[in-house]
């Protein structure tokens, strides 16, 4: 087990250092991977590259070497949140961000003055004495609750983009990747946090291979990532599909938004601009000429309902009416609800039903329509 473990930590090192070549010297690669992806590739070389340097034996069996990697503890958290940060809201890296990276620095000078620099006498006399364990039980316990609470942040922070999304958007975005990589993340901490206190009840039997497991899970959600990135450069790009223009809050009269009221709606049944399956609010309010705080502020007082809700009400309704053409006939549910608009089946089906009460078939189950085209 543990030269499994010794061999995926040497491949995990050299991928790090792969990926790194590419992203200092191949300028293509490097526009589509994310600054902090790349930056999370450098901290997990220097987190691996001690185990590296004391698994090879080349500079004997120093344990000092395997303390190095401990550098990278309090660099992981900062990152990852930084990280969601900047997919999600678009915030660049300011000298500002800095202070998140603040704790690393001070942690990395307290390791260095308790655990590499002080002689083997004096380390031997830590350990016979206790005071070792207990200085590595706080310095691990610090890192986890930095990164625990750095994790919890940026989960905050996807959330509420989730949440907000619908307010901006009239289609479904994949935000799945961010939701798994954190999850990923959220479970290596449990296994940390599982470890750190089995650990200090005694139950040692599992440290080595533990931690050398829990090191190799973050590295592999790390690489994976990284490499997804340059396949996939989009992926890191979700903010950019809804920024929207600032705008001042104007104040509308109860008139004004009546007025607002009828002209949206025949704009909706004249030029249906929901039929563009990427449509923005920011769009719409376009269209209208009004900002987009005040069709917000329409949707929700005259119509009572949000933007992804009501563009896909209309999409609804232009489902139906495609669906019963002749068109329709050689066509796919999922087919018609395309030319309404729709861009996911999950969003067509569950927009139905909470329109209609009921699922397509069902509805059109009395219908000419094949019930097995769904």
């Amino acid at each position: 087990m543990q030269s499994i473990l010794n061999q995926l930590v040497y491949f995990g090192y050299l991928q790090s250092i792969f990926l790194l070549l590419i992203y200092l010297f191949s300028p293509k690669n490097r526009k589509n991977i994310n600054g902090y992806i790349a930056f999370l590739v450098l901290v997990l070389a220097i987190g691996l590259s001690g185990r590296v340097i004391y698994l090879s034996g080349i500079f004997g069996s120093n344990y000092r070497l395997f303390i190095f990697s401990e550098f990278a503890t309090l660099l992981f958290g900062a990152t990852i949140y930084l990280f969601t940060r900047s997919s999600l809201l678009g915030k660049r890296f300011t000298t500002k961000d800095l202070f998140h990276y603040a704790p690393a620095f001070f942690f990395n000078i307290i390791v260095t003055f308790i655990f590499i620099l002080p002689t083997d006498q004096v380390i031997k006399e830590r350990v016979d004495s206790g005071e070792h364990f207990r200085n590595t039980i706080l310095l691990v316990g610090i890192g986890l609750l930095f990164n625990i609470g750095y994790w919890i942040m940026s989960l905050r922070i996807f959330m509420k983009f989730r949440a907000k999304i619908k307010n901006e958007v009239s289609y479904s975005i994949q935000t799945g990747f961010f939701l798994n990589f954190l999850i990923a993340i959220g479970i290596c901490l449990v296994c940390w946090v599982t470890m750190y206190f089995t650990w200090i009840f005694g139950f040692k039997g599992l440290d080595r291979s533990a931690w050398q497991i829990i090191w190799l899970s973050i590295a592999s959600i790390i690489l994976f990532i990284a490499f997804y990135g340059m396949k996939e450069p989009d992926l890191y790009k979700i903010t950019s599909l809804v920024k929207t223009k600032k705008y001042i809050h104007s104040k509308l009269s109860n008139d004004d938004l009546s007025l607002l009221k009828v002209k949206l709606d025949t704009l909706m049944q004249e030029k249906k601009p929901y039929l563009n399956q990427k449509l923005l609010k920011s769009e719409l309010a376009e269209m209208m000429g009004i900002s987009n705080p005040e069709i917000a502020r329409l949707l929700n007082e005259r119509i009572g309902m949000n933007f992804f809700e009501y563009i896909n009400y209309y999409r609804i309704k232009e489902f139906i009416e495609l669906s019963r053409s002749e068109k329709a006939t050689a066509m796919t549910f999922f087919g018609i609800a395309q030319e309404a608009g729709f861009n996911s089946k999950t969003t067509f089906n569950k927009s139905f039903k909470n329109l209609m009460g009921t699922t397509p078939k069902v509805y059109f189950s009395n219908t000419s329509i094949n019930n097995d085209q769904i």
